[in-house]
């Protein structure tokens, strides 16, 4: 359990609530339901009641949609410290995928009556969940763009230049492992490793102890491109 100027310390940190005074924060942190969640243990499940904003202190948290003959297509991982579940905050319907921790972690569950009231009083609030959602909404869109005109190869090859993006840099180091990438793009973790290791051998990147460099940025924009 964080101390309480832990909790007031990270929550300043979240863009939602950057802006907000410390009576503010507090206020925040009075509405709310702290909860230490281990690796592989879930938040919440598709279809479930939404409980409130989930407010990520610490950990990383994985967003996944499960078919009904069991393959988990990963779609998107978040970093604390951020927000979760906006979206069935706002339209009152069930969460629309299942969130799994991928560390321990440590989020604030904001009831929704009390976000509201907090929204009335901060109409910033709402405006900055949407641009949340509509960085989220992003990665959807190209996530579905790369499983409907692309094969395994191309999907990574995208990954690894959202990567180099986010980065802003040739090299970086490797925001998710080889088996999060597999669960990403909704594949085998072996398939993804014999990928990274043709681009290797073929001067596109180059990989070692999780540190990526990007060697040749325009080969791997062009194996990024669907075969038509």
């Amino acid at each position: 359990m964080l101390l309480v100027a832990d909790r007031t310390s990270l929550l300043k940190k979240v863009t939602l609530f950057g802006t907000l005074a410390p009576e503010e924060l507090a206020s925040v942190l009075d509405h709310s339901l702290e909860r230490q969640f281990a690796p592989g243990q879930p938040l919440f499940y598709e279809g479930d009641t939404c409980a409130g904003l989930h407010v990520l202190l610490s950990g990383r948290v994985k967003i996944c949609k499960t078919s009904t003959s069991g393959r988990e297509v990963a779609l998107c991982i978040e970093s604390a410290p951020g927000t979760l579940a906006e979206i069935p905050l706002f339209d009152g319907g069930p969460y629309p995928a299942t969130a799994y921790a991928l560390d321990a972690a440590d989020v604030l569950i904001v009831e929704r009556d009390s976000f509201a009231k907090l929204c009335k009083a901060h109409p910033e609030l709402p405006c900055k969940i949407l641009a949340s959602v509509g960085r989220r909404l992003r990665s959807m869109v190209a996530l579905i763009e790369s499983l409907t005109f692309g094969g395994v190869r191309q999907q990574l090859a995208r990954l690894l230049l959202a990567f180099r993006e986010d980065a802003g840099d040739d090299t970086l180091p490797l925001p998710i492992s080889t088996q999060e990438m597999a669960m990403r793009l909704g594949t085998a973790r072996e398939v993804v490793s014999r990928n990274l290791s043709r681009f290797q051998a073929n001067g596109l990147i180059r990989i070692h102890k999780r540190q990526l460099v990007i060697l040749d940025p325009e080969s791997l924009r062009h194996e990024a491109e669907p075969e038509l």
